[in-house]
């Protein structure tokens, strides 16, 4: 069967250079899906996406949909037909169906049945309908009509290409006729280009200034904003997000280095950062040593015979801005952090749970505690709690919010506030997403775990738990932070007693009743998921949980510890051995003897696991009270013989009420040593 390439190029006013990337690969999906469900074979296609345009390329694109074979199964004949040969419902109603007479209905089996074989149409009738059909299937959260049309899409249609091989495909799509003229650069070719075949796309509209590929246009941008920061002697910041969006706002790229004063330097880099890479698209520039240098890469449109214009009109352009943010900064510094706390408490956390003051305050005192069980400095803790919301009523937050607790450790460090307390107005926010960096102080990492339990126990403590679909208050990432602070940052703190703690600080603002165990519970539960990303075995987990250690960095000892003793030969045995004793003792109503007795015993195997019970406690308990777990494991892992002798020779439930009662005795105590350390029946 012949083939041929096929491209479509619709060309629009500016589309949203945020969604570019996403609108030109869903377009490409939505083609390749319409090919294939219409039978029609292509070699691979390919998404092209420039400020004006979306394109695919289709190579080697089948020109013809092959036939198809229909065959259905109607009624029994004797369903299909009455007693008097007359056709029934159920006859007449599978002719409907397949669209035909009933005399065309084969009846020569037992049912009746009806083949027929289609004729593959034409791909210039077939595209298009899948040209269409791939537009209205766009991302697109709101579309806009144009002119007196009733059609819509994203930004208002200018041009159509619809070529396949030489041929134009005759059709109008979103209010334009088809041909082969595409349009070149606004400003450098701004009249049509003719495509000269699918093929010859690229090279044709590159003629008219317009790189058409946007990974092409990306690296080009990448290339030379990294080539002009190495003449300056830095750096560039290139966030993934805004080389993707300046890609997506040029289609000829020339990068440009500017400058602005250097008095602007003062003022906090990463609020310059902000405004130049937020609200200008501009890339800045650092040192050897991560300072802001007075420079930043624009990337302009056009080749201009005078690149000190658009150099100008940049520089013009952004010293307002950073005017602005050296205004606030200065303002802000006119009075003591702390004082900005007094706005706090006209400003509302939660309705039910106070003001942000409020909540400052909260923080401190349990800061303080969680300082004092993890080594940290209490004092230092506490003061930083307290300070540690006051930027949000400062000027440079107010119109930077991004600079929330960036802005609060400037100006904690201009009052001369200690080194680590300034860093913990940062730091009480981290890790601020999956994987991102972690409190650096013990005083930053005591505010951190402070802020994020005071919420997980104030919106649970009101009713507002996180659904399938909602967490307003980001719960689930604020207890996965808890987590990771304590479990990598070796915090050995008890949540039971802070969480407590932090309910205590509510009083009747809250719910008590219950209150700790959800919250416990809801946060123990986010350690699934981490396990199950690291490899670690649900079993592993579950067998841990079930003894319900306080502390995470205790819970993941001893996680690890149960993982390494699954790869050990014993472990089947041994686990399926416990989960054995923990349905026994489950079972037994009377009351288990306070110590067992070598008196009742009447069989070796009872001796030979007695004695080596005794023995692994005595060398099992120290490894376990150091939290050795590792080796307290690889310890019990020698009970498994005894173990298996003593089941192998032993009635558990002997006759002798004395005897039984003594054996389960022996279990409940076996049960207990690998207790201390995890309930590995659960690994059975």
């Amino acid at each position: 069967m012949s083939a041929l390439d096929f491209l479509v190029e619709l060309g629009t006013e500016e589309l949203p250079p945020k969604a570019l990337a996403k609108l030109a690969e869903a377009f490409c999906a939505g083609i390749e899906k319409g090919l294939k469900d219409a039978g029609l074979g292509f070699a691979k296609a390919q998404a092209y996406a420039a400020p004006r345009r979306l394109a695919v390329l289709v190579e080697q694109l089948a020109t013809q949909q092959p036939d198809r074979s229909i065959n259905l199964d109607g009624p029994p004949m004797q369903a299909a037909f009455d007693a008097h040969g007359e056709p029934t419902q159920a006859a007449l109603g599978f002719a409907r169906k397949c669209g035909v007479d009933l005399a065309e209905i084969d009846r020569s089996g037992p049912k009746l049945k009806f083949s027929r074989t289609i004729e593959g149409q034409p791909a210039t009738q077939l595209l298009p309908g899948i040209v269409e059909a791939s537009l209205n299937d766009l991302p697109i959260p709101k579309r806009m009509r144009w002119a007196a049309r009733k059609e819509e899409f994203v930004r208002p249609t200018q041009w159509l290409v619809m070529l396949f091989g030489e041929q134009v495909i005759d059709c109008e799509i979103l209010a334009q006729r088809a041909g082969r003229e595409s349009r070149g650069h606004r400003f450098h070719s701004p009249g049509q280009v003719r495509i000269s075949s699918p093929a010859g796309y690229l090279e044709d509209l590159r003629g008219a200034h317009v790189i058409a590929d946007f990974a092409e246009r990306r690296e080009l941008i990448a290339k030379g904003v990294e080539q002009l920061a190495s003449e300056q002697n830095g750096s560039a910041i290139v966030p993934p997000a805004l080389l993707d969006e300046v890609t997506a706002l040029v289609e000829w790229p020339v990068p440009l280095v500017c400058s602005f004063e250097e008095r602007f330097l003062d003022v906090p880099q990463e609020a310059l950062i902000s405004t130049m890479q937020d609200n200008q698209k501009y890339f800045c520039l650092l040192d050897a040593d991560g300072k802001l240098l007075p420079r930043f890469i624009t990337v302009a449109n056009i080749e201009s015979k005078d690149p000190a214009q658009i150099v100008a009109g940049n520089e013009k352009v952004v010293r307002p801005r950073l005017t602005d943010a050296e205004f606030f900064f200065k303002q802000d510094k006119k009075q003591p952090l702390e004082r900005f706390n007094e706005r706090l408490k006209n400003v509302v956390f939660q309705a039910q749970l106070g003001s942000v003051y409020d909540k400052a305050e909260r923080v401190s005192r349990l800061a303080g505690l969680i300082a004092e069980r993890t080594g940290g400095d209490k004092a230092r803790a506490m003061r930083a709690g307290l300070l540690c919301k006051a930027d949000l009523a400062t000027e440079m937050v107010g119109e930077f919010p991004e600079m929330q607790g960036i802005a609060g450790y400037y100006y904690a460090l201009h009052e001369g506030e200690p080194q680590d307390v300034a860093l913990a107005l940062n730091e009480q926010y981290m890790p601020r997403g999956a994987g991102a960096e972690l409190p650096g102080t013990l005083t930053g990492a005591a505010v951190a775990v402070a802020d994020k339990l005071d919420t997980l126990v104030g919106i649970f403590g009101i009713g507002m738990l996180p659904t399938g679909s909602k967490d307003p208050y980001a719960l689930r990432r604020a207890a996965l932070g808890v987590l990771r602070i304590l479990i990598e940052k070796q915090l050995d703190l008890d949540l039971v007693e802070a969480v407590n703690f932090a309910i205590g600080q509510f009083g009747d603002r809250v719910k008590q009743q219950g209150l700790a165990d959800q919250v416990l519970e809801f946060i123990f539960d986010r350690l699934r998921a981490r396990y199950e990303d690291e490899g670690v075995d649900t079993a592993a987990y579950l067998s841990v949980r079930a003894v319900q250690p306080g502390s995470a960095l205790d819970f993941d000892q001893r996680v690890q510890a149960v993982q390494a003793f699954r790869r050990l030969p014993e472990a089947e045995a041994l686990a399926a051995a416990n989960k054995r004793v923990s349905n026994l003792l489950a079972k037994f109503e009377a009351k288990l003897p306070e110590a067992v007795e070598p008196r009742w015993f009447d069989n070796a195997t009872e001796f030979s696991l007695y004695s080596a019970i005794q023995q692994a406690e005595q060398a099992v308990q120290p490894l376990a009270a150091a939290r050795q777990y590792r080796e307290a494991l690889e310890r019990l892992a020698h009970l498994r013989g005894p173990v298996d002798a003593f089941f192998e020779a032993v009635l558990v439930n002997a006759e002798d009420a004395s005897v039984r009662a003594n054996r389960y005795a022996l279990l409940a105590r076996l049960r207990g040593l690998f207790l201390g350390v995890a309930d590995i029946s659960a690994l059975g």
